[in-house]
Order: structure tokens, then sequence, then C-alpha cells
């Protein structure tokens, strides 16, 4: 029996569908999640799409964060359940507290789509567990407000545990703190990233196939647990 990942949908989803295709491309099932659901129908790990939850209201995934989906989400994160958030997903779960800092309007004001590489900081997380450290994955970036921020104390923190898991391989087009692209829990099973990987599985759709490992990755810690 293959792992079960679910794939939430909330108004304003835009990559749920592509999400639920690079987990079906790593070998797993995709289960779709509502934003009214009240359990998550037996899945094993989560993931949180892109795209404008509720219209990004108030601010990028600040309504989201209260959808009826996510109490069981963040009651699993503290299990211990596998969550990767991307992009608006990448949001909702910094407002959820399940990852910390905040994401702002990219610098410049302007929204960002372009192929850019990402090198890999921490191979050891739970979504990233197929790659090597310092590793070069080629993604694409989509987004306008992208601009990860945090006190410097939170940022000094997540440098000195090793939680900072993607970086920009130049500076970051959209002003985000120390380049951060991405960063995970303290206990390496929740994951957030603003490019997507969902659009770099294979080439005949995307830049690469660089973005696939992360859903691989995933796969190998759920059998192995």
């Amino acid at each position: 029996m293959s792992a079960r990942i679910g794939v939430i949908t909330f108004p304003g989803t835009l990559d749920d569908v592509d999400a639920a295709r690079a987990v079906r491309y790593a070998g797993a099932e995709a289960v779709p999640l509502w934003h009214a659901d009240a359990d998550l129908h037996g899945v094993q790990a989560v993931i949180v799409p892109g795209g404008f939850s509720y219209g990004d209201y108030l601010r990028a995934g600040a309504i989201a964060r209260f959808a009826p989906v996510m109490t069981p989400v963040i009651d699993a994160a503290g299990k211990g359940m596998p969550v990767l958030g991307i992009c608006n997903g990448f949001q909702i779960l910094c407002e959820a507290g399940l990852l910390p800092g905040a994401m702002t309007r990219n610098a410049g004001l302007r929204f960002i789509c372009r192929d850019l590489w990402l090198r890999v900081e921490n191979p050891d997380s739970a979504w990233t567990s197929g790659y090597q450290a310092n590793q070069r994955i080629l993604v694409p970036l989509k987004s306008g407000e992208g601009r990860y921020v945090a006190d410097r104390r939170t940022l000094d923190e997540l440098e000195g545990e090793g939680r900072i898991v993607f970086r920009y391989d130049a500076p970051a087009p959209n002003g985000s703190s120390r380049d951060i692209a991405g960063v995970t829990s303290a206990n390496g099973r929740v994951v957030g990233l603003m490019p997507h990987p969902e659009h770099a599985i294979d080439p005949a759709t995307g830049p690469s196939a660089d973005g696939l490992g992360l859903f691989t990755s995933v796969l190998t810690q759920l059998v192995d647990n």
C-alpha cells in the first residue's frame, strides 16, 4: 500500500493540482483535503500548497491559518507528522506558528516569477533527506509576498540550530533576510519554502526535475517510521 499524503485546498489555492501530481510522481497517493475538513482522513503527511488563499486578504495566509482543517494539521504536526508548506503554504505555516518568522512584500514591491537556483543547507529534514548538503537545485519562484523576515535573535537561532533548509544561491531577489528561501521546525518535520518544487518534477513541464526530491524524501521518512 502506498503512502497517503494529504494536499489541502483553500478558496484561492492555485497549486494543489500540481502538488498532488508531484506526490503521485514520487510514488504516493495524493489525498485531497478541503479547507473545511475537520480531520485529515488518515494521511501520513500533509502539503499546504501555493496560491492566494482567501484572496490574501488582511495578509497572505492570515485567514487560512484559522480554517477548520488547520486545527488537525497543527495537532498532527505537534505529534511529528511531516508537513510541507509551499509559497502561500509557507505563509500559512508561519501564521499558524508552526514555523518562525513572517513573509512580507518583496523588496521593490514587485511580483517575481522566474526560475532560480537554491542551495540545500539542511539535508536532514523530513523533506530534504534525499539531497546532499550544498546541492544546488533549480526551481521556479512566483510570489509577491515572499520576503522572509525575523528578528535577529530568531535568525541567529535558525543559523545555529541548522534550521535554514534552503537559501537562494545568489542574493535573494525578494530581499529575504540572509537569503533564506526555506526553514524547518526544531524537529525537522515541518518545512516551508517560498519557491515551488512541485513545478520542477519533470524537465518536460518545468525547468528541471530537481524539486521531486522533496516528495521522495518524505516517502523514505514515512517508510522508516
